[in-house]
C-alpha cells in the first residue's frame, strides 16, 4: 500500500514552505515522523481610517492572504492612515496633515509614500530637478562657466530673480560658513 504524500511535500514542490514542522512519533519499535501544518492568524482591524465601510466585528469573515493576493487584499481594505506631524521642513514650524492611502505593498516603499505627502514630494522634485542639473554641468564646462558667472554677478541674479517672481539680496547669495563651495 502507498503512502499518501503529505501536504508538505506536495506544497514543496509548487512552493516551499519557509517553516515546516515536524516531530518524531515512537510507535512500538518504529520512529514515525509526523508533520503540523503551520498556520498562522491574525485577527486585527488593519483598515485603519479606512473610508471604506467595514461590516460588523462579528459579521466579518476570516481572508486567507499570501503573497499571490495580497494586493487584491489590500484594495478591498483601503487602509488609511491620517495624522498630523510636525513641520520640521521649515523654520516657521507647526503643523501638516498626512493622508496615506495603501492599494497594494508598494505602497509601503518610501518613494510612494513621499509622493502622498505634498510638501516631501516637492522636496524631492526640487532634489531631482538639482540632480538633473549636476548630470548636465558633468563634461559641460561652457555651462558650468555660464551658471559660475551668474552666482557670483549679484546684479544678474537679482535680475534673474526678479524675472522668476521671487525676491533675493546679496545675503542671500553668500554662502554660510557652513558650506563649501566647488
Amino acid at each position: 500500500m502507498a503512502k499518501k504524500e503529505s501536504i508538505q511535500k506536495r506544497l514543496q514542490k509548487i512552493r516551499p514552505p519557509r517553516v515546516q514542522l515536524t516531530y518524531e512519533v515512537e510507535r512500538g519499535d518504529a520512529i514515525e515522523i509526523k508533520e503540523l501544518p503551520f498556520v498562522v492568524g491574525v485577527m486585527g482591524d488593519l483598515a485603519g481610517q479606512s473610508e471604506v465601510e467595514q461590516p460588523r466585528l462579528r459579521d466579518r469573515k476570516f481572508v486567507n492572504i499570501d503573497r499571490d493576493n495580497f494586493d487584491d487584499v489590500m484594495k478591498g481594505i483601503e487602509p488609511r492612515a491620517a495624522f498630523q506631524v510636525e513641520n520640521r521642513l521649515s523654520e516657521a514650524g507647526g503643523k501638516f496633515g498626512v493622508d496615506l492611502r495603501f492599494n497594494s505593498i508598494a505602497d509601503f516603499d518610501p518613494d510612494a509614500i513621499v509622493q502622498q505627502v505634498e510638501p516631501l514630494r516637492r522636496l524631492l522634485e526640487a532634489r531631482s530637478k538639482l540632480a538633473d542639473l549636476r548630470n548636465k554641468l558633468a563634461g559641460n564646462d561652457k555651462l558650468e562657466d555660464l551658471l559660475s558667472e551668474v552666482l557670483h554677478n549679484t546684479q544678474q541674479l537679482q535680475s534673474l530673480a526678479h524675472d522668476a517672481g521671487g525676491a533675493t539680496t546679496p545675503e542671500h547669495n553668500r554662502p554660510h560658513d557652513d558650506q563649501q563651495r566647488d
